[in-house]
């Protein structure tokens, strides 16, 4: 209550705000295993973004925001024909990435996709390598590292979603102090346009739940990382900026949609959160059932002949697990299922696979799919949420069993993390490349599938590349 509202000098920048200037500006990581990771990073999210390009829902959204109005010597789109502005080409590829619910995880207080950044990352890399300074692959890799590190940072106490504001708010705002800076930002200049991004607001969680799910949950991080190029690019003209507009009484992020709670930042700024990505590699489905679905294909052999007799399946999960994807009742779309456990867990009971297409009608609309769920039992199981938690583990565990009608039943089936947690690199990294040379050979033809394919098995050659020279292999 001391605060002087009538007082309109202007206070020093929050310290969130200047700590993640300073980061984006000035370090330099050091870690092997952080540019590692994000050199298998950039082929993951390669890789979901080509698969996206094969549902018309997609492809849609894609191109100029209206047509005709692409640019000359502008960014590429991978996988397409597009050349357009900068913002335009953030929101391309930033849409692409996530399309399928495929791309990287991160896992704490507040949960999110780190990758999604590469939408504003790459469109200005590619964009400035084009005209007159060359930005190389290494770099983006340094781009990349530093995004995935101030959003799963911010992630690690700060909970957003638990005042109803979606996680890509922590992609705007990892996008628009990497992308600043990489167009050469000033200290000032990046802390200006953090700050707008902050102002920003946050959008609703409304369309990641039932009964409004839907296909904008595709296509946010498209449109937050698009913004944070706008609000870089206006930082860049001399825009100004609202150093606190975070702790500010009254009008502040804080005071207004984070219940007075103050934005903290519990570890500093370095390669953690790349060196502990979280991979989706085998299955396109939300983080908190991947376990689930692992151990729903362990048992499909078990089930695949006896599905009458089926009484009842038993999903114990996280509590994330059960506030987010528990859903009963007929799923509206894709995006709907996708984020349903119940759905997540029938398909590989049913046919023992779960890929993007299962969440098409024409699977989604087999009566089996349903009356298995509708036999479904889902509950939080407490040490699965403890180890959640835990920042030692970090681990996202499902078990899955089924009861038969006639007293018998499965083996309970638990897995504790999955195949992209940092704890099964060895096992899980072949299935990644194995998951990017497929989605090449998918997408493109066979001249130039083989061309990506060699380029990126020579890590050292791809990163002494640059980008614009890399986004020439990629585009059609």
């Amino acid at each position: 209550m001391s605060h002087d509202f009538r007082s309109a000098e202007r206070p020093a920048a929050d310290a969130v705000l200047a700590n993640i200037a300073d980061y984006a500006r000035d370090f330099q990581p050091a870690s092997e295993t952080a540019y590692q990771t994000a050199y298998y990073c950039l082929m993951d999210t390669l890789a979901c973004g080509f698969q996206a390009l094969k549902y018309p829902a997609c492809t849609r959204l894609l191109g100029p925001i209206v047509p005709g109005a692409s640019m000359t010597g502008g960014a590429r789109v991978p996988g397409t024909r597009h050349e357009l502005d900068p913002v335009s080409a953030a929101f391309n590829i930033g849409a692409m990435i996530r399309w399928l619910d495929f791309n990287d995880t991160w896992l704490a207080a507040e949960w999110g996709h780190p990758s999604d950044n590469l939408g504003g990352i790459l469109a200005v890399a590619d964009y400035l390598s084009r005209n007159g300074r060359p930005v190389s692959v290494r770099e983006l890799l340094t781009a990349m590292i530093k995004a995935h590190e101030i959003q799963g940072v911010l992630a690690l106490d700060n909970s957003f979603n638990r005042v109803g504001l979606d996680h890509v708010l922590l992609v705007r705002v990892a996008s628009t102090a990497v992308v600043t800076a990489m167009l050469g930002g000033t200290r000032e200049q990046v802390i200006n346009a953090i700050s707008n991004a902050w102002v920003d607001g946050g959008a609703l969680r409304t369309y990641r739940h039932a009964p409004n799910t839907g296909s904008r949950k595709s296509w946010a991080a498209g449109d937050a990382t698009s913004r944070a190029v706008r609000l870089a690019l206006f930082a860049l003209k001399g825009e100004m900026g609202y150093p606190s507009a975070l702790s500010a009484k009254q009008w502040g992020f804080q005071d207004v949609l984070f219940k007075g709670k103050t934005i903290s930042l519990p570890q500093t700024f370095g390669t953690y959160v790349m060196e502990n990505v979280l991979f989706k590699i085998s299955y396109p489905a939300e983080f908190h059932a991947q376990t689930a679905v692992e151990a729903a294909m362990t048992l499909h052999g078990q089930v695949r002949d006896k599905l009458e007799l089926i009484e009842r399946v038993v999903i114990e999960t996280q509590e994330p697990g059960v506030r987010i994807i528990d859903k009963t009742g007929k799923l509206a779309n894709p995006a709907d299922r996708d984020h349903c456990i119940q759905y997540m867990v029938a398909i590989p009971l049913l046919f023992g696979r779960l890929g993007a297409a299962d969440y098409e009608d024409e699977v989604a609309n087999d009566p089996r799919v349903d009356a298995l769920r509708a036999r479904m039992v889902v509950r939080e199981n407490p040490e699965f949420t403890r180890e959640y938690y835990a920042a030692d583990k970090r681990y996202i565990g499902n078990a899955v069993q089924v009861f038969f009608k006639d007293g018998a039943a499965t083996q309970r089936i638990a897995v504790d993390y999955p195949i992209g947690h940092r704890k099964r690199r060895a096992e899980g990294i072949p299935v990644l490349v194995q998951k990017f040379a497929g989605s090449v050979s998918a997408h493109f033809g066979a001249e130039q599938a083989e061309s990506i394919r060699t380029l990126f098995a020579d890590r050292a050659a791809l990163e002494a590349l640059r980008v614009d020279a890399l986004q020439d292999r990629l585009v059609m």
